[in-house]
């Protein structure tokens, strides 16, 4: 189609008017968040006295109350829990695994999350029987009785291809700005759907067999173990010990298992499941606004994190970020014209169910589940394919949410999300941190985090762009996510940009434009056949 140049014209026109960043209001917040910053302070409070934050954990419970009493003490206002049915919390007491036969080694292994632990040291032989998918389990019946089952292929070595610590350059940040096209494939959702559910199957399994504990093989290289698991439901009892070893021990064992000489391990794990209150917490605070009809911006950042060490990068970083823009913005000493809110999010490392709940709280209502399959599947799958979305009053209210989650990074930008009548707007807003490195808006969506169903609904829910630093190589889950792997300089840019983006957005005239409420899209692809793997 080609527009005209009084259709141009007009075009333009019916855009909202972008409103400059106020200079006097951001030099007080550069001020407030370089000069007088407690980012760190926070952030080594959740790493080295909190630690690792399970969903529903006795750290995890320390961290909410301490969280919540820390936005009390900057001044904001009804600092709360907000709680939503989760399951069982869980909780690493002591840990070792090790070989007794050939010879005598310890190995770097870790509980899976939410399996029972040993109780005490138990040794039995070992035998290599990978297990993927359901059909799989005929392979191994009738043979594992007694043993500690190795599940995972051992696979080759996996050597680095890519620098292990990384800043985008202008090549790479150019590379997500691509407009993402939308994608509905119902059938390859169905095998994602039929896969949900197979640890708990295979437990069964060996539970069945006859298993002593099973063992799996952590996803990379370098000695990093995660121990990521399921089976946090309140009726979900795993029967069977669980660990997750180091790459390169697995291998050794898969190789010794194929000599002549009997292969043993010692295991003794002790693990405490926590089941006095199944639901799980988001915090939630306010810097309320002066005009009570113009609704709430919010800013968001998971506090909950794996085991494997402090959940430094993943995720006390963003949430000692979102934390560091609260205190700045309540110590302006002014008011914005919208209220801000800050919220800790709950359970996202199962599934976003803290970020879920609170849009099945506030925000929207979704189609019942009628699919029994469906209803007992993770709500990460099921959540963004209910129709019709009917909102709820508080829908209109939400002007605009930012999050923060990839790592202690700094911030390059931010991600439209598909939405390309934000990027003047955004443009403005990063203008005056260009020479922090942040001046990048680009049309990509990022997933797998808390403002993936916010977009889902048609909210305008924005991810901010953060260099990658060691983040997916080294320290993502792992047991070396620890403070020594954050950048303070790099914290403090992106809290001053996260209170800067909250104020601008707080403040504007109109708030950000979104897309149409979803409806039910059509299949991308209708004459696509499915090949199931399954």
């Amino acid at each position: 189609m080609r527009l005209t140049f009084c259709a141009v014209v007009a075009l333009v026109a019916a855009m909202p008017a972008v409103a400059a960043p106020d200079p006097a209001i951001n030099a007080k917040i550069v001020d407030a968040g370089l000069n007088h910053g407690e980012v760190m302070d926070t952030v080594q409070y959740l790493t080295d006295r909190i630690g690792g934050r399970m969903t529903n954990s006795p750290q995890m419970r320390m961290a909410e109350k301490w969280t919540k009493q820390r936005f009390t003490d900057y001044g904001l206002s009804n600092a709360r829990l907000e709680p939503f049915e989760f399951g069982r919390g869980w909780s690493i007491d002591s840990s070792q695994v090790r070989m007794t036969t050939p010879r005598v080694q310890q190995l770097r292994a870790i509980p899976v999350a939410w399996t029972p632990g040993t109780g005490s040291a138990i040794t039995a032989p070992i035998i290599v029987a990978p297990m993927r998918r359901d059909r799989d389990f005929d392979k191994w019946r009738g043979k594992l009785n007694g043993k500690i089952v190795l599940v995972s292929m051992p696979g080759e070595g996996d050597e680095p291809k890519e620098p292990a610590f990384e800043r985008y350059d202008s090549a790479a940040l150019a590379k997500f700005d691509k407009f993402p096209m939308p994608k509905t494939d119902t059938a390859a959702f169905e095998r994602a759907l039929k896969r949900d559910g197979f640890d708990a199957r295979r437990d069964a399994f060996l539970a069945a067999e006859g298993a002593k504990a099973w063992v799996s093989k952590s996803y990379r290289d370098g000695g990093l173990i995660s121990g990521e698991g399921e089976g946090y439901a309140a009726d979900d009892r795993r029967k069977v010990p669980g660990i997750q070893m180091a790459a390169e021990d697995y291998r050794k064992l898969t190789r010794l298992a194929l000599g002549t000489e009997p292969v043993t391990l010692e295991m003794d794990t002790r693990v405490t499941f926590h089941e006095g209150d199944t639901r799980a917490n988001n915090v939630i605070a306010d810097l309320p606004g002066r005009d009570p009809k113009a609704g709430y911006v919010m800013a968001g950042a998971h506090l909950d994190s794996w085991v494997g060490a402090d959940g430094a990068t993943d995720n006390a970083a963003g949430s000692a970020v979102v934390m560091e823009a609260a205190r700045i913005l309540a110590g302006l000493g002014v008011k914005p014209k919208r209220t801000i809110r800050f919220a800790l999010w709950s359970g996202e490392e199962q599934g976003l169910y803290g970020s879920i709940a609170y849009l099945d709280q506030h925000l929207v209502t979704r189609a019942p589940i009628t699919d029994p399959v469906l209803a007992k599947a993770n709500p990460y799958y099921s959540w963004a394919k209910r129709f019709p979305i009917t909102p709820k009053p508080e829908f209109n209210e939400l002007a605009a949410y930012f999050n923060l989650y990839n790592g202690s990074g700094k911030i390059r930008g931010i991600y439209a999300e598909g939405n390309p009548a934000v990027a003047s707007t955004f443009q403005s807003w990063l203008a005056p941190f260009s020479a922090m490195g942040a001046d990048k808006v680009v049309m990509s969506r990022t997933g797998g985090t808390d403002h993936v169903f916010m977009q889902s609904v048609g909210l305008p829910g924005f991810q901010f762009i953060q260099d990658p630093l060691d983040y997916d190589s080294r320290t993502h889950h792992s047991d070396v996510d620890t403070f020594d792997h954050l950048k303070a300089d790099d914290l403090r840019q992106a809290a001053v940009i996260m209170a800067s983006f909250l104020w601008n957005a707080a403040n504007a005239e109109t708030p950000l434009p979104r897309p149409p409420l979803p409806t039910k899209p059509k299949e991308t692809n209708p004459f696509a056949y499915s090949d199931d793997d399954e």
